[in-house]
This record gives C-alpha cells, sequence and structure tokens, in this order.
C-alpha cells in the first residue's frame, strides 16, 4: 500500500479521498498564501498547490515512501481569483456578483513522491453555473459561515449546494480535490491507483 499525505486541512477533500477508499494522513502547510499574487486564476491555484506540496514533503514527520499532495482551489469570475472570503460583507458582495452567472472553479494538485523527489503537478478545472438568489438567501446562506470557509464563497456537498444549477467538468473537482485527476497523477509518478486504497 501507499501512503497518501494530503497537506490541507479541508475536511471536504479529506471526506473525497475517504469515499474513494483513500485514508490519508493529514498534516497542514501553514503556507502563507498572501505570498503568491497577481497571477491568473487557474496559475495561482497550482502555485499554491506546489507551494503546500513543498512545505509538508520537507517536513521530517512524513512517512517514507509517501505521496505528499497539495491542493488549492479559487474560483474565477470576471477573469479575477477569489479564494476565501474574509468577513461576511465580502462574501454577500460575491454573491451579488456570482448570482445568476457562471464561473469556472481550478483546483491545482500536486503530488510529490518523497521517495524520488519526482513531481506531477496539473490543475482541474470545472464551470459551475450559479443560481439567480435573492438577497434574502444570500444573507442566510452567509449567516451560516459556510461561505466564508470555502474558496468561491460556497460549497457544492454543503448548504450552498442549492445554488448551485449545474457544473461542467469533473464534480470532486469542485470540492476541491478532482479524483480522476489525482489517479493520473499517480500513475504519472509510477504508482497504480489501487495501491492507494485502504
Amino acid at each position: 500500500m501507499t501512503q497518501l499525505v494530503l497537506a490541507s486541512a479541508s475536511p471536504a477533500r479529506l471526506a473525497t479521498l475517504r469515499s474513494a477508499g483513500i485514508e490519508p494522513t493529514v498534516i497542514v502547510s501553514g503556507v502563507d498564501e498572501s505570498q503568491l499574487s497577481d497571477l491568473p486564476p487557474a496559475e495561482l491555484a497550482l502555485g499554491l498547490a506546489e507551494l503546500k506540496c513543498a512545505a509538508v514533503a520537507a517536513r521530517d514527520d512524513v512517512p517514507p515512501g509517501a505521496l505528499v499532495l497539495g491542493c488549492d482551489s479559487v474560483l474565477e469570475l470576471d477573469g479575477e481569483a477569489h479564494g476565501k472570503p474574509h468577513d461576511p460583507a465580502e462574501a454577500r458582495r460575491r454573491w451579488q456578483a456570482m448570482r445568476g452567472r457562471s464561473g469556472v472553479l481550478h483546483s491545482g494538485h500536486c503530488l510529490r513522491d518523497v521517495a524520488t523527489g519526482r513531481v506531477a503537478a496539473a490543475t482541474g478545472s470545472t464551470l459551475v453555473h450559479f443560481a439567480d438568489v435573492s438577497d434574502d438567501e444570500i444573507d442566510a446562506y452567509v449567516a451560516t459561515g459556510e461561505p466564508l470557509e470555502v474558496a468561491g464563497a460556497f460549497t457544492i456537498d454543503g448548504i450552498g449546494g442549492a445554488f448551485v444549477t449545474g457544473i461542467e467538468g469533473d464534480h470532486h473537482n469542485v470540492v476541491g480535490v478532482s479524483l480522476p485527476l489525482l489517479r493520473e497523477l499517480v500513475v504519472e509518478l509510477g504508482h497504480g491507483w489501487p495501491s492507494l486504497w485502504t
């Protein structure tokens, strides 16, 4: 069995991997995300994923022979990258801009084999269509606190799921980790996908 280390505090990423038969070791990177800026959204997502992966792979407590996965997601709307809102007012403004429109959720994935030092990385992108929600619905959603915890100020697998009318692409990518893309990266590094199953 190959051990996967998830360099992320995201409960949604952890749940996605667990539902796919993988029980990762979670080691949070603690990377300062503000050190990267002024990049196009897809490049920003990948750059942050690479930073998180590298930070965790360098640690002494990573199991030998493990694969370290760094991920980061941003929502692209009008060509700009949007991560987690900093406060309820920002989340409210974000939803007023998103409602009735579509955005692209980019999730950067960086996988490092600590035994060989080899790295495979790619960004998954999924088009997300948002419902034309009312101001009252936005206020109620922001009051739950959920939009403040997630990239793009929404979840597809939580309370915000009712406000997503459709997607084009991999729905796991919107949750934060694309299983088909991750499988490709695992194979690229010379491992078998089933070797990650617990």
